[in-house]
């Protein structure tokens, strides 16, 4: 299987070079990942593109830093509007991602994502891709009341799912947990520990060890 993977940064790339796949650096943020995701794919066949990093997880997940997550389903979260208190997400209002065609940004995961959780020791469900990093209790807790079962927050995997999309390509999104979602405390993330969690997931995917 050729694999393509997404990373934001130089620092990500530079402990997954030597992984047998197609490592490319994006830059961070859903329209950066796109972007790389799209040349990428035209330049060369792929069989499966992956986004992956670190992430926050979310209240109520049952994750720690240094644990692993792996998309059932890649949705970018904050697309929409404001009315008051309450948020539009696109099906609501009326519009979609595509140019033919309904869609609210909510990419399904590639087929084997859960086999692929199961057999690394990593929790699956929803990852959700923000323009900006939530940074209150309020915030999270009124994003899992939109997506009850959501897992991690991160800001480049719904970028990749897009370009994916219309390049007919499966999805995937692949992150380490370094904090949990909410008040930033700097002090309480584990970067390390979440790209080595990262890895490991890449290297199941991969069939390493």
């Amino acid at each position: 299987m050729r694999v393509l993977i997404v990373v934001a940064t130089a620092g990500e790339a530079a402990r997954l070079a030597d992984l047998p796949a197609r490592v490319v650096v994006s830059g961070v943020g859903p329209v950066a990942a796109a972007l790389a995701t799209a040349r990428a794919l035209a330049r060369e066949p792929f069989d499966l593109a992956v986004n992956a990093g670190i992430g926050g997880a979310y209240p109520g997940s049952g994750l720690i830093p240094g644990d692993l997550a792996v998309s059932s389903v890649i949705v970018q979260a904050d697309l929409g509007a404001r009315d008051g208190e309450h948020f539009l997400d696109l099906a609501a209002l009326g519009l979609s991602v595509l140019p033919d065609a309904p869609h609210a940004g909510l990419f399904p995961a590639w087929e084997g994502a859960r086999a692929l959780a199961e057999r690394v020791g990593a929790a699956c469900g929803p990852a959700l891709t923000l323009n900006t990093v939530t940074g209150t209790v309020e915030g999270a807790l009124a994003l899992i009341r939109r997506f009850p079962s959501v897992l991690t927050e991160g800001m480049e995997g719904a970028g990749v799912a897009h370009a994916a999309l219309l390049a007919g390509v499966p999805v995937l999104e692949v992150r380490g947990v370094s904090n949990p979602v909410g008040p930033r405390d700097r002090a309480s993330w584990r970067i390390p520990e979440a790209l080595m969690a990262t890895r490991r997931g890449l290297e199941g995917l991969l069939g390493i060890g």
